[in-house]
């Protein structure tokens, strides 16, 4: 059974630093995509982040490029997503996810999601 729980968000100022955390289990991360999802208030649900599990490389929406950096641990069985920089903009809510889509979908396996705030 696939399962994701994720851990790390909170409230921060504008410009700190946040890392959210995701321990996974019930798939490889050498044949599945991995990624970050996030929902702000009043919006669609929208990939942030993945790496492909083919050749791990690592996809960035242009929103977040040189601010937050995903990667896997050499078990590869956590998934994090560290967020610099952070602006008002990026508060919403964080999901990780297998096999992430461009935007989330029911069928989405996805963790239980954490909420981050950032205030200017």
């Amino acid at each position: 059974e696939v399962h994701l729980a994720e851990s790390g968000g909170g409230s921060v100022q504008a410009g700190e630093s946040l890392r959210l955390t995701c321990i996974t289990s019930g798939f490889s991360f050498d044949d599945t995509d991995v990624g970050w999802y996030r929902q702000a208030p009043g919006k669609r649900c929208e990939l942030v982040s993945r790496i492909n599990a083919l050749d791990r490389s690592t996809w960035y929406v242009d929103s977040v490029k040189g601010r937050f950096t995903i990667s896997q641990d050499s078990v590869k069985t956590t998934l994090y997503l560290q967020m610099n920089s952070l602006k008002p903009e990026d508060t919403a809510i964080y999901y990780c996810a297998a096999e992430p889509k461009k935007f989330c979908t029911v069928d989405d396996y996805r963790s239980q999601g954490t909420q981050v705030t950032v205030s200017s």
